[in-house]
């Protein structure tokens, strides 16, 4: 399993094979729509989905997942991971993205995630306005795509639902930055706690704030 992806599709054994489903609906494109989250935070990785849904087995209530509660983020992502054709969530870990850069994490995010797809799309649904280069399949950038396409708004669920529970579990490793609430935004509480604790492995060295501090600790 290639590095930073941490689940790839599949339905239960009880239902038809990827494949045999893949079949049942070859008159269909493959479709994948793919959207992260994560971007703005100063600490923890970016979460990147990549999601083909089964036109057969429609999910009710997707949206872009800003837009949703986090109680209706949580119950649409067990649907999104049974129901779909094929999913995959993949982590930029915070020295990657120091050293790419956001903007590059992001579109390399996004081709890992369609190329650890289990089935190989025909075409990628990018929320956004631009394409990564290196797509596995032909792509098509779509503004404000995940609250447009579905397919879309389930990679951004699953991006999203995923990349909270990492931050949750984050906090209890490096307790008092109150990385459970916020995520790792640049709330007043985050900023506050980085001026009294200074940052952690999890912090992204190249964001503003957390170059600031460190460049200051250089001085003294």
């Amino acid at each position: 399993m290639p590095v930073g992806k941490f689940s790839a599709s599949t339905g239960p054994s009880s239902q038809p094979s990827l494949q045999e489903r893949a079949s049942a609906n070859a008159k269909n494109m493959l479709v994948a729509g793919v959207d992260e989250a994560g971007r703005g935070p100063l600490a923890g990785p970016l979460a990147v989905a990549a999601v083909i849904l089964d036109p057969d087995r429609p999910i009710a209530g997707l949206n872009d997942s800003k837009k949703l509660s986090a109680a209706k983020r949580e119950a649409l992502y067990p649907q999104i991971i049974e129901r779909a054709l094929a999913y995959c969530i993949v982590l930029i870990e915070p020295d990657e993205i120091d050293r790419l850069n956001i903007f590059q994490a992001t579109m390399t995010g996004m081709s890992r995630a369609v190329a650890g797809l289990a089935l190989v799309a025909h075409e990628a649904l990018i929320d956004g306005n631009k394409l990564p280069k290196d797509l596995p399949c032909r792509g098509r950038a779509i503004v404000g795509g995940d609250a447009l396409e579905p397919a879309i708004s389930a990679a951004s669920i699953l991006a999203k639902v995923s990349r909270d529970r990492l931050m949750v579990g984050l906090d209890a490793i490096h307790p008092g930055y109150g990385f459970a609430i916020h995520k790792g935004y640049p709330t007043p509480v985050h900023l506050n706690a980085l001026q009294q604790l200074g940052p952690c492995v999890q912090h992204r060295r190249s964001f503003a704030p957390v170059r600031v501090l460190l460049d200051q600790a250089r001085l003294f």
